[in-house]
């Protein structure tokens, strides 16, 4: 199969293009042909070896796709070849910048019959994140207000309009000229962090979601109304650490499973989520695709198209 990998940390530059063996399924694995798989941000943290060191070479980076069953391993009864399935690699796996992945049935779910491969892929692990973030970890409830921070990146754009179809009361921040991007998102109120500080214009916020990072990510507990919670999912495993009692600080717990890719599913039917604005790769640009990523300056989802 044709894949980019590398067989050293570094930057964009080892990443090469080339034939791997084919994936085979154990049992209780399917294999898929993968028509799209979308870039995310940790994936240029694991190439630098700044994330993880991997446990292999080659390594091929890559969290979630949609594709076609071409092979079901023993014991799996719940899909067939020829079957339309996504997922998300289970935690501490990867490797969808590739023709074919071998996953553990039980992390994919079938695919929605209306959006395209590319859409779901994009949609697929910043779904399953944002809904794990807002719905289990913040327990966001209609009447709430939130401050979702990052508003055009990938995660933050499918929060905003989760957060919506919840019925909160959404502010984002974002740069000048994704400010119409978000409104259209359904973001009530939009700050431009370039013009204004947040904790200067927002305060009271029942809860915090912070896909940024950093210093951002430590303003969040300024403008939580006491008893607030904030979320992040840039700052480390351990998250930020509350100055108070006063406010809870909380790490989503960002696991796999089909429950949460056919919450996305029940979303994205029922018309409460659109999808992000996408780029387009070819495999042979993955170099491109792992620069622009690593710039964290544009809008949605980055994802490959292999068909």
């Amino acid at each position: 199969m044709k894949a980019a990998y590398f067989e050293e940390h570094g930057g964009p530059e080892v990443i090469k293009i080339g034939e791997l063996p084919d994936p085979v399924a154990s049992a209780g694995e399917i294999v898929i042909d993968i028509h799209a798989a979308s870039v995310n941000g940790a994936d240029w943290k694991v190439r630098e070896g700044s994330y993880k060191q991997v446990p292999y070479f080659p390594y091929v980076l890559g969290r979630d796709f949609s594709g076609t069953v071409c092979e079901v391993g023993e014991g799996v009864s719940d899909f067939v070849i020829g079957d339309l399935v996504f997922g998300v690699c289970d935690v501490g796996q990867e490797g969808t910048y590739c023709e074919k992945i071998a996953m553990k049935a039980a992390l994919c779910a079938i695919k929605p019959a209306g959006p395209s491969h590319i859409d779901v892929a994009a949609l697929a692990l910043i779904g399953l994140t944002a809904a794990i973030s807002v719905e289990d970890t913040l327990h966001l409830k209609a009447g709430e207000k939130i401050l979702i921070q990052g508003g055009a990146g990938g995660v933050a754009s499918f929060a905003i309009q989760l957060a919506k179809h919840i019925g909160a009361y959404v502010i984002t921040t974002t740069s000048a000229g994704n400010v119409d991007y978000v409104k259209g998102l359904g973001a009530d109120e939009v700050i431009d962090y370039n013009a204004q500080d947040f904790r200067e214009v927002v305060s009271d916020c029942d809860a915090v979601f912070d896909t940024v990072g950093g210093d951002v990510a430590k303003g969040a507990f300024d403008i939580l109304k006491k008893g607030g919670r904030a979320a992040f999912i840039a700052s480390g495993a351990n998250g930020v650490e509350s100055p108070s009692s006063d406010f809870t600080s909380l790490r989503p717990n960002v696991y796999r499973d089909r429950p949460h890719l056919k919450r996305v599913v029940e979303l994205i039917e029922a018309g409460a989520i659109t999808v992000p604005a996408v780029k387009l790769f070819s495999l042979d640009e993955t170099i491109e695709a792992q620069k622009l990523s690593q710039s964290r300056h544009f809008r949605g989802k980055l994802v490959f198209n292999f068909r």
